[in-house]
């Protein structure tokens, strides 16, 4: 496997070679699994539709500390029958060393939910697993471009709102919420 990043500077490691961040903890906040029509689901043949909806959010909980919030909500259908509905709520803490402002975000939006990522994704095939269906198996998550997405819609809105207004993604974290969702199908 090789490796994306090859040749680039370490996002999360400073010049002086401290870490530029670090996870002070992780944790699942919010889990929910729904089997809405067992056991009559449990007998359905074929590939259900899954639509998956991802949503980062970050509040700031210290100087220089802030709480990463990566929300997942995976739903299997058959045809217009509902399979499962699981929603998980995976969030961690994570300190920021001396790091330009310029830099906040990408770490927060980027990096934070791409380590938080497989904690979820696994929390989420065991519970599929769980209630009687193959376990759903996520592939990785761009967080760059759904970063790059989020950027885009804040310098839209910006320019409908006059300029007046500064892109929340683009110069750095927000102090509460303020997540959006970007969904997709398997």
């Amino acid at each position: 496997m090789t490796d994306q990043n090859a040749g680039q500077p370490d996002p999360t490691a400073a010049a002086s070679g401290q870490p530029m961040m670090l996870v002070n903890a992780q944790y699942l906040k919010d889990f929910s699994f729904e089997n809405p029509n067992a056991p009559q689901s449990l007998q359905q043949t074929g590939e259900p539709n899954i639509q998956i909806a991802i949503d980062v959010n970050v509040g700031q909980v210290a100087d220089k500390a802030f709480e990463v919030t990566l929300a997942m909500r995976a739903e299997g259908k058959a045809d217009e029958t509902t399979l499962f509905i699981v929603e998980i709520a995976y969030a961690g803490i994570f300190s920021l060393g001396e790091v330009q402002e310029e830099h906040t975000a990408p770490l927060l939006y980027i990096e934070a939910p791409r380590q938080l990522f497989p904690f979820a994704r696994a929390i989420i095939a065991d519970a599929v697993r769980d209630g009687g269906f193959p376990p759903l198996m996520i592939q990785p998550v761009d967080f760059v471009a759904i970063f790059q997405q989020r950027v885009a819609q804040a310098q839209a809105s910006q320019q409908a709102d006059g300029g007046d207004t500064p892109a929340p993604a683009a110069n750095g974290a927000e102090k509460k919420g303020g997540g959006d969702k970007f969904e997709f199908e398997l």
